[in-house]
């Protein structure tokens, strides 16, 4: 049997995913001819046209509830419309694993899952409903941002969501659709050879090196680290870092990057150490390629500060 294609759109309601799923099948040309089938979750303010769907072989089925969209619904409506792909419109307020976990149609598989996000409310959203925008940002393979601005803080919006979703492709959109392409501030100065990370920059500085880690080839940075380096490490490599939250206190995480000091031994396992260490892009099998290598150049030992914790925000 040949695979159905879902192409599945999480977001608030009145983020953008009617009018997302409408370009991607009139402008980008998904609807070729084949029969093509929209399950729509919720009603937002944009409406689909029902002679503009007609035209195209699109068929529109609505699913007003949560506890509605079972197995035996979604196999109801293959065998009803028999389509070649779906373009499912899921409702924001509904939790994520319904369908992710929802055994589907045989042949029904979900290719690509594409999240919309209003600018103008992500960070009231953030400050009030983080756990639930977040998880419809979780496993997004690309997220769009709309209605954006000179005033949108293009940076902030990349932490929170690649602090969650590494493999997340962002895109920016202006009001009028086009694309966004001012360049994201950093909350510290890079022009210089070295570098003060302070406790508020470091989870911001962490993804900014894993992602361009050639911008700081070369710098000496300086920073307070908890160390990692328990025995079954390897010799002459430890690692210093920070415990970082992400979402919520349970998902708290360490992230530091690895660092080649012959002296390792002399530092023990989560001891607060003050380091000031070189940057070098290095091939590095915890990397799965070249990525930041640190060389230090002094260490010491340091005091716990007050908040243990660094944030992405």
């Amino acid at each position: 049997m040949e695979e159905i294609p879902i192409y599945l759109f999480t977001g608030f309601m009145d983020s953008g995913k009617t009018s997302l799923v409408k370009e991607t099948l009139f402008e980008n040309g998904f609807a070729d001819g084949s029969k093509s089938l929209i399950i729509c979750c919720e009603d937002g303010e944009t409406e689909y046209d029902a002679e503009a769907l007609a035209a195209k072989n699109v068929r529109l089925v609505m699913v007003e509830k949560e506890e509605d969209l079972t197995t035996e619904f979604l196999q109801s409506v293959n065998l009803e419309y028999l389509p070649d792909q779906i373009f499912l419109e899921y409702n924001g307020t509904w939790k994520l694993d319904t369908i992710l976990e929802t055994p589907l149609p045989k042949g029904w598989i979900i290719v690509q899952e594409l999240a919309t996000v209003d600018a103008t409310t992500f960070e009231l959203y953030l400050n009030n409903m983080r756990t639930m925008i977040m998880e419809q940002l979780f496993h997004a393979d690309v997220v769009i941002f709309n209605r954006c601005d000179d005033s949108t803080d293009k940076g902030k919006f990349r932490r929170n969501v690649k602090a969650l979703n590494r493999k997340a492709q962002l895109v920016y959109e202006r009001a009028d659709g086009s694309l966004d392409e001012r360049e994201e501030e950093l909350p510290f100065d890079i022009s210089g050879d070295e570098l003060e990370i302070t406790d508020a920059d470091y989870a911001i500085w962490y993804m900014d090196c894993l992602e361009n880690p050639k911008r700081y080839e070369g710098k000496k940075v300086h920073f307070l680290a908890l160390v990692y380096n328990p025995e079954r490490l390897k010799k002459g490599v430890f690692v210093p870092g920070r415990f970082a939250m992400t979402c919520c206190v349970e998902d708290v995480t360490f992230i530091g990057f690895k660092c080649k000091y012959a002296k390792e031994e002399e530092i023990p396992h989560r001891s607060w150490i003050d380091i000031t260490a070189e940057v070098r892009v290095e091939f590095a099998k915890e990397y799965k390629g070249k990525g930041p290598v640190l060389y230090p150049v002094s260490v010491v030992l340091a005091e716990a500060p007050e908040d243990e914790l660094v944030y992405f925000s």
